[in-house]
């Protein structure tokens, strides 16, 4: 499987595309916005778009994901439904962070943990990971050692936990629970910012790395 991130909206948060070189199917993961760039990425890589995929709810992640399903007759899929009440605000987040304007919409599926996804030949383990947001899931994708993290991992950094149904303790659980266990040689793209590896946070990340041990 191959990737290719788009950096959308004021925030640069990383939508990713996944494409299987198989079958030259893909899905979306975290349309925030801009949806001009990323058909134009689409145009581009010359794929079959069959999914969208959503870590969570957050606006960055979903700004254009109505839109976009709508123009390819294609499902949703994802986050958790503990994210619901965050899709059903969008309006009202749209407002408050003064992006353009979105429309709701109810996933084709919600995800739990252990669920699987399937990109045209490739696989996708679903995790739930909590925290940033309460309905926050990862995508793994284990034959590449690829992981999708959205906000609950950063290059030297964790989500923001201060959020409605935020919480840091269980942020921290999620990411020493969930995905540490699958090894350290797993790269990540995370929801903004540059890659990473689980091995190099587990060694330097402020939060969840050796130095968060030390007294």
């Amino acid at each position: 499987m191959r990737f290719c991130i788009i950096p959308v909206t004021s925030y640069q948060q990383n939508c990713s595309l996944l494409i299987c070189e198989q079958t030259n199917k893909a899905a979306i993961v975290d349309p925030g916005g801009d949806i001009d760039i990323i058909l134009e990425t689409l145009e581009k890589e010359n794929v079959s778009l069959e999914s969208i995929l959503i870590t969570h709810g957050h606006l960055d992640h979903i700004g254009a994901t109505a839109e976009l399903a709508a123009l390819f007759s294609i499902p949703i899929l994802g986050p958790h439904q503990e994210d619901q009440f965050w899709i059903d605000a969008i309006s009202a987040q749209c407002q408050t962070f003064r992006f353009p304007p979105s429309d709701s919409f109810t996933p084709s599926r919600w995800l739990c943990q252990g669920d699987i996804i399937k990109i045209g030949a490739e696989i996708l383990d679903v995790f739930h990971c909590p925290g940033h947001t309460p309905g926050h899931v990862v995508f793994v994708h284990r034959e590449s050692k690829l992981a999708i993290v959205g906000d609950v991992l950063f290059k030297g950094s964790i989500g923001r936990t201060d959020l409605p149904k935020g919480d840091f303790n269980t942020l921290i659980n999620s990411i020493k629970n969930n995905l540490w266990p699958l090894g350290e040689q797993f790269a990540f793209i995370p929801g903004h910012g540059s890659m990473s590896t689980f091995g190099e946070e587990m060694c330097s990340n402020p939060y969840v790395g050796k130095s968060s041990l030390r007294p």
